[in-house]
């Protein structure tokens, strides 16, 4: 057992604390063995009726994965970080199928791994201190914890807008987005979770609704709403350059921000992203995941990941070296390997 995760059972539900303030909570592989082996046993206990999980401190629910600790392994050459996203999907696989409710209280920041640990939940409490992202293009990476299949459900092209730019969001524009499910302040929760533990959850997530129902709020204005049309005709064209075409073509500062915004991301990772989103149509959870281990194993193989991390973590100098540095010079078998299978495909058994 890890200290960084505490798991306990108040009354009816089982509790979940990430508990690595210092790391904003972010997520190390034996957290994430921990965590999924808890989930399986509630799935049976029949005194849990829903399970919470929650971050400790007030700045972060979960940052996503400890990505200094994967930049480590890589320079060891231990193979710590492709055993790191093993786990990792495993746990997203087992949040995805919970036969319970499962309730995530996102009270603070929300990125990567902890969009994972959240969004495939049947309740995604936001605060006003709510900050979700994907930024994994920025870190020459690709928007993985099942975003195949969450991200398009986002209104028109908001997924591809989100996958590609990073954008962060607060609550509103969260919820607008399908990520979160309700609003409440931060100051309800503690109420909101007695609640929880002391009422009869045996109608499901009917019960929960219930007892949300006393405590959410209107999270106010989507900010996201005014910007609508430009980012469904932008994001809706069929290449990346031809979303930097339009967004050139466009104008106002929403359209100039976010092409100056494409233009630090990895290129290999933005057209990888276009594809993972527009291809992941009719596939089932588990083949989501199978498929983002895949890309996540080429990536690990590959330059930006790892340039990426040094740039934003290691040196902190914010200035990747992509390569290939121009979206023109990425090739399509660049992109191609990026989804061939692997000797060990993931598992969930």
């Amino acid at each position: 057992m890890t200290a960084d995760i505490a798991f306990a059972v108040e009354g009816a539900i089982g509790r979940v604390e990430l508990n690595a303030p210092a790391t904003f909570n972010a997520l190390t592989r034996e957290m994430c063995i921990a965590f999924r082996a808890r989930l399986l046993e509630w799935a049976e206990e029949p005194a849990i009726g829903a399970v919470v999980v929650s971050g400790a401190g007030e700045r972060a629910f979960c940052a996503g994965g400890d990505i200094r600790a994967l930049y480590e392994s890589h320079r060891a050459g231990d193979g710590a970080a492709a055993t790191f996203f093993w786990h990792e999907y495993r746990l997203d696989h087992a949040v995805h199928e919970f036969p319970k409710p499962y309730v995530a209280l996102v009270d603070g920041i929300a990125m990567g791994g902890g969009v994972g640990i959240s969004v495939h939940g049947s309740h995604r409490v936001m605060t006003e201190r709510t900050m979700f992202a994907m930024p994994e293009c920025g870190i020459g990476l690709f928007p993985d914890v099942g975003a195949t299949e969450f991200l398009p459900r986002a209104p028109g092209e908001l997924g591809m807008y989100l996958a590609l730019t990073g954008a962060r969001l607060k609550a509103a524009d969260a919820i607008h987005a399908r990520i979160g499910t309700h609003y409440v302040p931060s100051a309800q929760l503690p109420g909101f979770v007695e609640r929880l533990a002391a009422s009869d959850l045996s109608a499901g997530e009917a019960a929960v609704d219930a007892v949300l129902a006393e405590f959410a709020e209107n999270p106010g204005p989507v900010q996201l709403r005014e910007h609508a049309r430009v980012i469904d005709r932008c994001f809706s064209a069929e290449t990346v350059p031809g979303i930097m075409d339009a967004l050139e073509a466009e104008d106002g500062y929403f359209a100039i921000e976010a092409a100056d915004t494409l233009r630090t991301k990895s290129p290999t990772s933005m057209l990888v992203t276009h594809r993972q989103l527009r291809g992941g149509d009719g596939l089932d959870f588990e083949s989501v995941m199978r498929r983002e281990y895949r890309m996540a194993r080429a990536f690990l193989a590959g330059h930006d990941f790892f340039e990426g991390i040094r740039a934003a973590v290691i040196d902190k100098d914010r200035k990747p070296r992509w390569d290939p540095a121009r979206l023109e010079d990425v090739g399509e078998a660049d992109v191609e390997r990026c989804f061939a299978p692997v000797e060990r495909e993931l598992a969930f058994d």
